[in-house]
């Protein structure tokens, strides 16, 4: 067999090998990224079903506490921040906002005996928590699923696939630093 066949043989080998690696990379980003959208999908259900229960709620705790009116607006302004948001980064923050909210919410029930007793309350007060811990747990499984995606795409060798490509990386769902804080209510 002549030396140049040998090359030529070497060298088509070596195309193939390349072009399958590309290819089997490439698909294995895109299945990553549709997951990350995927989890990005559960995570905005949950939200927009907390979402969906704040009017109620705070329908609710009206008719109890009749003077915590700054509370109650600031639940729906930030309800309806949520609302507008249209972006999943928008959605992060405003959902960060609404909790805070929804936690001084909450708390006001400690100063009203019939509200806590209440019974349309305290189901939607259940509906709320359900849906608190789903996020919770949605939460966990989007960023696990970015932490793949993103070390895909940052990764030698596949980061070289995702920069041809166009690849980015993608945002956790984290909250921000006050809202680690406990919320301070006075009802002074």
């Amino acid at each position: 067999m002549p030396v140049w066949l040998i090359v030529v043989i070497v060298i088509v080998v070596i195309i193939v090998l390349l072009v399958g690696w590309y290819i089997t990379t490439y698909n294995s980003l895109i299945n990553l990224r549709n997951r990350v959208k995927d989890q990005w999908a559960q995570v905005d259900v949950q939200l927009k079903r907390r979402a969906d229960l704040i009017p109620n709620l705070v329908e609710t705790v009206k008719g109890y506490a009749k003077h915590e009116k700054q509370t109650l607006e600031d639940v729906i302004k930030a309800r309806n921040t949520f609302v507008s948001a249209d972006t999943p980064q928008k959605e992060m923050e405003a959902s960060g906002e609404l909790t805070k909210c929804l936690s001084k919410l909450m708390m006001l029930s400690e100063n009203y005996p019939e509200l806590r007793a209440n019974e349309n309350f305290l189901s939607l007060q259940n509906d709320l928590k359900d849906c608190e811990d789903k996020i919770s747990t949605m939460r966990q499984f989007y960023n696990d699923t970015v932490l793949k995606y993103n070390n895909k795409v940052e990764t030698i060798p596949s980061n070289i696939v995702a920069s041809m490509a166009h690849f980015e990386k993608e945002t956790f769902f984290k909250i921000a630093e006050e809202e680690k804080n406990t919320p301070k209510v006075s009802f002074e």
